[in-house]
């Protein structure tokens, strides 16, 4: 997602709107079709006020599935990293074919 500053351009935008933009896009992007997505893992460092799996809503205002999964990481300034680390070994471990990953 952007980075902003504070009252800045984006201040208009909670975090979970920016992260669906980026679910969509990147999807689109990709090349890969919404079903074929197997999970979602996004970072998310201030949750206050977002509602509950931020990760989920970005997922689900992305266009994905009910049926993928989606988790929110909470690992302040590396919750994103961590994030793509989760995904990769997912992936490498074969648990896991097709993830959005990243930090919002």
């Amino acid at each position: 997602t952007p980075v902003g500053k504070f009252l800045g351009s984006l201040k208009g935008f909670s975090a979970t709107e920016l992260g669906a933009i980026v679910v969509r896009e990147s999807v689109k992007r990709a090349g890969v079709p919404a079903e074929d997505v197997d999970e979602v893992i996004m970072g998310c460092v201030i949750q206050a006020g977002l509602g509950q799996n931020p990760a989920r809503q970005a997922a689900l205002r992305g266009g994905l599935l009910p049926a993928v999964s989606a988790v929110t990481v909470n690992k302040v300034c590396g919750s994103g990293l961590k994030a793509v680390m989760m995904a990769a070994q997912g992936i490498q471990l074969g648990d896991t074919d097709i993830v959005v990953a990243g930090g919002m």
